[in-house]
């Protein structure tokens, strides 16, 4: 098991309730896809994951590998392999994506890595997802199409190379050529042992992604689970007529 999140409820700090008993299971290599409206409370579940503290857990668990991990720093989770892809990642000028992902690398490893090893495995990693070496001098996200920050957030994990990777609506305001490199992008880090939960509210991504698993959220609850069928349901009958 990577993840297990059993009855969890949170709160923000001014004690408004966003999520409300909430449980759902990822394994080891499954690509878990979480769907609902607006304001349904899928982000917040993903910042919960990650350890922002913002949210206060009222009640329940977040195991990760069978470790209880409510009380670990979003530090912590990261050098435990937990990795977040952010729906609006922050633009960061004079600071190079290359320079970036370095630092983000000896922070997780605890460990500085060599120059000359970085720019190694950078290129390896930018030739997989088939983008191109300049594109790392540029600076972070620093006037960048929504799928160029989509990229970067692609090439971060793919360096950082964690266990669990949480997808935070890496498809919106994509257009249908760089949802389809996204999606392919995706794809190509699965190994059979990394596991994903991607969270969207269309079923667009996955026509690229295939999902074991759905679940639907509504009104800070899971109120539906089920296989790819699940998302094309929605498709055509909406979230209006879930409970």
């Amino acid at each position: 098991m990577t993840l297990k999140i059993k009855d969890l409820s949170v709160s923000t700090k001014d004690g408004l309730k966003i999520l409300d008993n909430i449980s759902l299971n990822i394994k080891e290599g499954e690509v878990v896809v979480l769907m609902g409206p607006n304001g349904s409370g899928k982000s917040t579940l993903a910042n919960v994951i990650m350890g922002n503290p913002n949210y206060i857990i009222d009640s329940g668990d977040i195991l990760y590998n069978e470790e209880r991990i409510n009380d670990f720093g979003a530090d912590e989770r990261a050098r435990r392999g937990v990795f977040l892809s952010f729906q609006y990642p922050a633009e960061i000028s004079g600071v190079t994506i290359s320079n970036f992902l370095r630092t983000a690398l000896n922070s997780v490893r605890g460990e500085k890595i060599r120059i000359l090893d970085f720019k190694k495995l950078l290129k390896e990693k930018m030739e997989i997802l088939k983008i191109d070496e300049k594109f790392s001098e540029r600076y972070l996200n620093e006037g960048f199409s929504g799928g160029e920050k989509k990229k970067t957030e692609i090439l971060q994990m793919a360096v950082l190379e964690p266990k669990l990777c949480v997808l935070d609506e890496t498809d919106s305001g994509l257009d249908a050529d760089a949802l389809r490199i996204v999606g392919k992008n995706v794809t190509s880090l699965k190994n059979g042992k990394r596991s994903f939960l991607i969270i969207t509210h269309y079923n667009r991504i996955l026509n690229y992604v295939k999902p074991d698993r759905i679940y639907v959220m509504k009104n800070g609850k899971v109120v539906k689970e089920g296989d790819e069928n699940l998302a094309f349901d929605l498709e055509n009958k909406g979230y209006e007529n879930l409970g």
